[in-house]
């Protein structure tokens, strides 16, 4: 995806919610901050712990990443909870 793609696609989508299929298979908008369980060690993160996300990003890959205490991480290394 190239520069112009993806600024097109931040004009509809915003850094401080992202939207999820909660457990009854509805579609669900979560607002920042929202807590997500770390699932291993990473950078000053460690397993087990639970951090609220300040904001969501993309990459230019489309892969989300979660802003937390001025840091960048993947969405995969958390759970949502």
């Amino acid at each position: 995806m190239n520069d112009d793609e993806i600024a097109d696609l931040m004009k509809y989508s915003s850094p401080f919610e992202v939207y999820i299929v909660n457990g009854k298979g509805r579609l669900e908008c979560l607002k920042c901050p929202f807590k997500v369980l770390v699932k291993h060690n990473i950078g000053e993160l460690y397993k087990g712990q639970i951090v609220f996300v300040d904001k969501v990003k993309i990459t230019k890959e489309l892969k989300s990443v979660y802003l937390i205490r001025n840091q960048a991480f993947y969405c995969h290394h958390f759970i949502i909870i």
